[in-house]
Order: C-alpha cells, then sequence, then structure tokens
C-alpha cells in the first residue's frame, strides 16, 4: 500500500529554472513550500491580556500588538489585527500544533487550524520589494515595512498576507490555497523583467 503525501496543488504549475529576463542574476527567487502547520488564534473578549500571556508562557513568544511578525526560530506569530494571530510551526504536526495552542490559550481565545487551507510562498532576491510593488497596495521600502514586519493587503483581487524575514530581503506570502495557483501565476509574470528562478 502506497503512502499518503500532503500536496500544494501547485505542483503542475511550478516549472524549475530560469524564467523571463534570461542574462545576468536573477532578481528574485520565488519558491513554494510545502505544507507547514498554520493555525488562526483569535483573543476573545476580555481574554486578550491571558491569551497573550499563555502563548509566551508555552512558546516564549510575545505575539505582535502590531503588523508584525515574532518568532522563537521554529514557533512564529504573525499579525493578522487586533488580537487575531497567525501562527505557524515548522517542527509539529498540524494536529499537534492546534492542540498544544488550544491547551495553552485555554478559553481566552479561539485556535482553528489552517495548515491545509493556505500555501506559502517565498519571494527572495534584490528585486523582491519592486515585484510586490508591483501587485501590492503598499509601502514596501525598508524605512517603512523594516525586518519583522507584516501586512495583510490584496495582491490584484486576492486576499494575501505577507511577512519580511530578512534583509535579502525576503518575503513570505500567504494565500488561501484555492487562490495559490492564480497568485503564482501574477508572481512569475511581474518578476519576468527581472529574472526569476523557480526551486
Amino acid at each position: 500500500m502506497s503512502s499518503l503525501r500532503e500536496r500544494s496543488g501547485l505542483e503542475a504549475l511550478i516549472k524549475p529554472g530560469r524564467h523571463g529576463r534570461g542574462t545576468g542574476a536573477p532578481g528574485v527567487t520565488l519558491r513554494l513550500f510545502p505544507p507547514r502547520a498554520l493555525a488562526t488564534v483569535i483573543a476573545r473578549k476580555g481574554g486578550l491580556d491571558a491569551a497573550t500571556a499563555a502563548i509566551k508562557a508555552r512558546f516564549g513568544v510575545d505575539p505582535p500588538a502590531t503588523p508584525a511578525r515574532t518568532s522563537n526560530g521554529s514557533t512564529a506569530f504573525i499579525w493578522s489585527g487586533p488580537g487575531h494571530w497567525l501562527a505557524s510551526s515548522d517542527v509539529e504536526t498540524p494536529a499537534a500544533f492546534e492542540a498544544s495552542l488550544r491547551e495553552a490559550v485555554g478559553s481566552a481565545a479561539s485556535v482553528i487550524d489552517q495548515s491545509a487551507g493556505r500555501s506559502i510562498v517565498r519571494l527572495s532576491g534584490p528585486d523582491a520589494r519592486a515585484v510586490l510593488a508591483k501587485m501590492l497596495p503598499l509601502d514596501l521600502h525598508a524605512s517603512v515595512f523594516p525586518v519583522g514586519g507584516a501586512a495583510s493587503s490584496l495582491a490584484g483581487h486576492i486576499g494575501v498576507q505577507l511577512w519580511l524575514l530578512d534583509a535579502t530581503p525576503a518575503f513570505e506570502i500567504a494565500v488561501m490555497r484555492s487562490y495559490a495557483p492564480t497568485l503564482w501565476r501574477l508572481l512569475v509574470d511581474s518578476s519576468a523583467e527581472f529574472g526569476v528562478d523557480v526551486v
């Protein structure tokens, strides 16, 4: 009997190699991440302080109170609104991560698994900001959107959540899985003038 494995649904679209401008170093690199443990955490009425304290005690991370991403290296919390975060884990299974979050916050917050519902793409390289500027109505200059910054916005008509991991710059973009193919095509097309390596 063959074993089952998680798939992103984008496998047929991803064509590794160089796309767009073929000369010189690529301006950006585009990569689809395998599914990871994701969950939405929303503080209940009157539960924000308790939820924040519980998350810090369990995971050693201060969930951000402003548009930002905080991380302990393997677990991250991305601001999605007041008292609302997208939590991710690189080491736990989706079921284990959801259970760990629920146990930590108790009645102070609601936890909803998002692992199978979202795809995450990483766009990095010297021209990453220029690519995203074509798509997003955001000021992405380093003085305004620093490392650790996060935002929820629209890429065309697609709702996305993005955060800046490092000064490369390297952005991660989360999108509802059903819209991931459209976002992928948009990223490849918008990157073509700079040259894009798909890995």
